[in-house]
């Protein structure tokens, strides 16, 4: 017969824990999280105005198709909503004006003879279900020709922490604090030579009456 070694309370420990796998380094790292990784760290920096700028994590820097007339067709979609619905409009256009007034975005020149290295991100507005308060999307999953942004990014790895996890860290102390960044993924600024992957069109001051831009 062979003798089975005796259990020891990290031996307890460890099978009680299992089932409560809330820290980053319980997650398995592929290739493509470890190059996405690579990628940030050798590119992202703090810049002058406590930003942070940032490139695109591109599996390999893709030569894209023209998809302007795609965005165009989206934005034609907007403004048959906007036609329809004028809270909508007032709210989208707000929202629009707050993104360029603190130079979120900004108006792109004309890159006539760029071909390839150009993309147009369409956009749409979700309401929060509790606040009714208006968020505008834009959607990198939106597809032309067969290929979108996302197909040509690197995800990168999984950060969330376990919600499991997160519960059972909020019983082991007495206090517990949260944050929130506001408009977050606003506040990265793209470097300049990746900046025209994510164009978008849009009308001066929202007047659908004008030329987009």
């Amino acid at each position: 017969m062979r003798e089975i070694p005796a259990v020891t309370m990290t031996d307890i420990v460890r099978v009680l824990e299992s089932d409560f796998q809330g820290a980053k380094d319980d997650k398995k790292t592929s290739q493509e999280d470890l190059n996405f990784l690579k990628i940030m760290a050798e590119g992202i920096e703090k810049i002058g105005n406590g930003h942070y700028e940032m490139p695109l994590p591109f599996k390999e820097r893709p030569f894209l198709p023209d998809n302007h007339s795609m965005a165009l067709i989206r934005l034609e979609h907007l403004k048959q909503k906007f036609l329809k619905d004028s809270k909508y409009k007032e709210d989208y256009v707000k929202f629009m004006n707050e993104v360029l007034s603190r130079g979120d975005a900004e108006e792109a020149p004309v890159l006539a003879q760029e071909e390839g290295v150009k993309w147009y991100i369409p956009h749409h507005g979700v309401y929060h279900p509790k606040k009714n308060k208006i968020r505008v999307e834009f959607d990198c999953s939106a597809r032309f020709k067969g290929t979108s942004l996302n197909d040509h990014l690197l995800s990168g790895p999984d950060l969330t922490n376990n919600l499991v996890g997160v519960l059972c860290g909020f019983r082991r102390y007495p206090y517990a604090i949260i944050c929130d960044v506001e408009k977050m993924f606003h506040q990265f600024i793209e470097h300049e030579n990746d900046q025209d992957y994510l164009r978008f069109l849009w009308w001066p001051n929202g007047d659908v009456k004008k030329e987009p831009k």
